[in-house]
């Protein structure tokens, strides 16, 4: 049982607070660095800085002076200041936080911090994308990164994963030509960000175990509306373990509080233009403005004895398991209430490693995960540059750390005595091995049995069967978006020959995706080879509605941003539907023509947020345009407000108009084309009334938490 802790400080949840093992540091060697109003410069050794501004040289104009030691080791520092960024998952944001656990887990695991719900264990989270570099845009079509540190009081446990369940491939040992294929083509370095063109597609069209992925790739799961909008997955199958030995495998989730939402592809274009921080810039505000994101952890439990009672591979980690076959039981609840004090010393010198577990779990023999193990942490010696990156103040565990370890480069912790061995007696034989009964860690003892070989089993042989049962359980929106990402991105591709194998790939997987995204590329569906139709597959189950997004919770309005279009002598009581709005934890945001202060119609100054050409309607979830004759016609004469609205109604995003301000929708739609001269459907809420029904608010608010109306009229039509 885990001993019950306060809140966790800040000092805990950043790792910053010393464990007892650092205790025979001295106070300067284990104090954090705080710079502080009024302290004087000093250098890295604490001599103070009288001069900051000149070079020590030999004359006012002389040489500079090889004894500039001060020079020196700023410059040595700046020169090394940069680490080298990941390989991938290399642009990121991460924040602080805490998990409970709902109930007690002892029937399944012995894990410490999935015991007692009053303890609140810290965590540290980092999102990321997975291909682009460090400077690339937050809304790319890409996976998203999910990494959570848990700082136990067993030791750190890292749970590593992405926003899809699945992944590209099956054997750890093809992943080094995954990235390959999907970085930017090495003789120019084209394209940024996205996957690449033509290697990525060679890759995928000659690998038909990368068959689902790339179905959620090319899903709107891969451009995410918010970190705290979209799933996390362990990926992975791991086993816990219980005090008494018995195993079961488990499959990790996270599931959003806010529900699954997404960006459609046109927003996330524009966003990289608009905002390129915009699933980052989002993070840090919505915690700033104490609206913590939430996520509700999820285990799929499996009984050791039915490993293989389904018709997929349990460590296949290019397979997922059904929740309309084992359904996801809710364990516990994730909160991430603060932002870093410093990126680089938090979330880019964070180091995850799928091999950080604790007494409770443990690995399976997904071949996957297997190289994993090796791979996460051969990549923190190359980045961090020592093996001590593990005292790095952010991955520093809350729980001791005792063992034989000593030197190396950057080593911070001062170990005293002349014993650095085990077993010895000179140190009273410590530190010692703990057997399992007092809670240590002790790998499964899974019986094992066979040859040596390079083969892969026969049980991870169907590569379309899951892939078909995620494009099944697609609604028609969902769908069309699919085939319109095929559309695009095999587009780019100037080999035919790729094209073509992609569409035999397709055609195994649905022969109507195929058939689609042929007609949208020119391109008829080549025949498949009659060996191709031989390879196993299976229609069960046949749908699962966990998979679509229009299934998601669509029940809170809770930090989605509203535009209110305005200029001077907007209604007062038009605005009356603003504190509505906030009133559901909304946030408000004032859009004019111009910067600055605007009055509304009693006179009163309203502080403009944003200038309209600073802006778009792909920063925001709704549009609310309030009444005033005299800023309704300001608006409906500015190209901006008119794009801002006729994108919104596009974008299916709501739109709500009082009084005049309906005049506004009307504009955008004559500009759009409409015939009608009008925007209708779902998702557009007028009234003429020049007081607010409570009924307008209503329909707002539910129109806005819908996220999404994906049934409008004419949308195909309209060009923003």
């Amino acid at each position: 049982m885990t001993p019950k802790d306060e809140t966790p400080t800040a000092a805990h949840l950043t790792g910053l607070q010393p464990s007892p093992a650092d205790a025979n540091r001295s106070d300067q060697a284990a104090a954090v660095l705080a710079q502080e109003p009024g302290e004087a410069l000093t250098t890295n050794q604490g001599l103070c800085i009288s001069d900051n501004q000149n070079s020590l040289r030999g004359g006012a104009r002389g040489p500079t002076l090889l004894e500039d030691h001060i020079l020196r080791e700023k410059i040595m520092h700046f020169d090394h200041e940069r680490i080298p960024e990941r390989v991938v998952h290399a642009r990121g944001a991460g924040a602080h936080g805490y998990f409970q656990v709902y109930k007690p887990m002892n029937h399944y695991t012995k894990a410490g911090f999935l015991q007692d719900p009053d303890v609140k264990t810290p965590v540290f989270v980092r999102f990321s994308t997975v291909v682009g570099s460090r400077g690339s845009a937050d809304t790319a079509r890409d996976v998203r990164g999910f990494a959570v540190k848990f700082y136990t009081q067993e030791g750190n446990f890292d749970l590593v994963g992405n926003n899809m369940p699945v992944f590209f491939i099956q054997d750890a040992i093809k992943f080094p030509d995954l990235v390959h294929a999907i970085k930017p083509e090495p003789h120019h370095e084209i394209p940024q960000a996205s996957a690449a063109h033509d290697t990525f597609w060679d890759f995928i069209s000659l690998m038909p175990e990368s068959a689902h992925m790339i179905m959620w790739v090319m899903s709107d799961r891969a451009i995410p509306r918010s970190f705290s909008m979209m799933e996390g997955f362990g990926v992975h199958t791991f086993r816990f373990i219980n005090e008494s030995g018995k195993s079961c495998f488990v499959k990790f989730h996270w599931k959003p509080v806010l529900g699954v939402h997404s960006l459609v592809w046109d927003e996330a274009v524009k966003l990289a233009g608009k905002d390129p921080d915009f699933n980052r810039r989002d993070l840090w505000e919505a915690i700033n403005r104490g609206q913590y994101p939430e996520w509700e952890l999820g285990v799929q439990i499996v009984p050791e004895e039915d490993e293989h009672k389904f018709n997929f591979d349990l460590l296949d980690a290019t397979k997922l398991i059904p929740e309309t076959l084992v359904p996801v039981q809710i364990i516990g609840k994730l909160t991430l209430n603060r932002n870093p004090d410093n990126f680089f010393a938090e979330t880019e010198q964070v180091a995850f490693h799928p091999g950080h577990v604790v007494p409770g779990i443990d690995f399976s023999n997904d071949p996957l995960l297997q190289g994993r193990l090796f791979s996460y942490l051969d990549t923190q010696l190359s980045r961090l540059g020592s093996p001590n990156f593990h005292e790095i103040p952010i991955n520093r565990p809350i729980a001791a750390v005792s063992n034989n370890q000593r030197d190396g480069h950057m080593r911070q912790t001062i170990v005293k005595g002349r014993v650095s061995y085990e077993p010895n007696s000179l140190g009273g034989g410590c530190p010692m091995q703990r057997p399992w009964e007092q809670g240590r860690f002790t790998s499964y003892p899974q019986p094992m049995d066979g040859e040596k070989l390079r083969v892969r089993s026969d049980s991870f042989n169907d590569h379309f069967s899951q892939a078909a049962l995620f494009w099944r359980s697609q609604s028609a929106w969902e769908k069309d978006h699919i085939v319109s990402a095929f559309c695009f991105e095999l587009g780019k591709v100037e080999v035919d020959a790729v094209r073509e194998r992609m569409l035999s790939m397709l055609d195994q997987i649905d022969t109507l995706l195929a058939f689609r995204v042929a007609e949208g590329l020119g391109m008829a569906v080549p025949k498949t080879s009659s060996g191709a139709r031989n390879v196993p597959r299976t229609g069960e189950p046949e749908m699962d509605p966990a998979l679509s997004m229009a299934n998601t919770r669509k029940d809170s309005i809770l930090g989605r941003k509203i535009a209110v279009l305005v200029a001077d002598h907007v209604d007062k009581a038009s605005l009356a539907v603003c504190k509505a709005l906030e009133a559901e934890d909304a946030v408000i945001k004032f859009i004019a023509p111009r910067l600055g202060d605007i009055k509304n119609s009693a006179e009163e100054f309203i502080k403009v947020n944003h200038s309209l050409p600073t802006v778009g309607s792909v920063m925001f979830d709704a549009v609310f345009i309030p009444g005033g004759q005299q800023s309704v016609e300001a608006l409906c004469e500015d190209a901006h407000a008119v794009l801002f609205v006729k994108e919104a109604y596009k974008h299916g995003k709501a739109i709500a108009a009082h009084h005049n301000g309906a005049k506004l929708i009307a504009q955008a739609a004559r500009s759009a084309g409409i015939e009608s001269g009008e925007f209708h459907g779902p998702g557009v809420i007028t009234s003429l009334s020049e007081t607010i029904d409570d009924s307008f608010v209503k329909n707002f608010i539910s129109a806005i938490a819908m996220h999404r109306c994906t049934e409008r009229p004419d949308l195909d039509a309209i060009v923003a």
